[in-house]
């Protein structure tokens, strides 16, 4: 069992910057990968970013590539989301998630994560 919680979201003009943090509990962190998501209003939930377990590896959607970076801190069990030029676009829900294999999240996407958090909600405004 592995228990997230997200934070840092808000309201945020566009142009702004916003830091998601995933605090994780429950098993030896550094042991999985893990995912951000996001899911806007009457749209599916999307991957954002992706790092693995020792966090040398990192990917990107188009959603956030050149704006976003997905950092971990495995000492502190918590996953970042630094999100930069902000666009309205970007307003959802963000949700962070684990998977065992860097490569679950890369092929199955949402279906192949094993736990979520209940989620922070990021707003941009225009």
């Amino acid at each position: 069992q592995v228990q997230l919680v997200e934070s840092g979201g808000g309201l945020v003009q566009a142009g702004g910057s916003l830091r998601l943090s995933c605090a994780a509990s429950g098993r030896t962190f550094s042991t999985y990968a893990m995912g951000w998501f996001r899911q806007a209003p009457g749209k599916e939930r999307e991957l954002v970013a992706a790092i693995s377990g020792s966090g040398s590896t990192k990917y990107y959607t188009n959603s956030g590539k050149g704006r976003f970076t997905i950092s971990r801190d495995n000492a502190k069990n918590t996953v970042t989301l630094q999100m930069n030029s902000l666009k309205p676009d970007d307003t959802a829900i963000y949700y962070c998630a684990t998977a065992d294999l860097m490569r679950s999240i890369l092929d199955r996407g949402s279906s192949g994560m094993d736990y979520w958090g209940k989620g922070t909600l990021v707003t941009v405004s225009s």
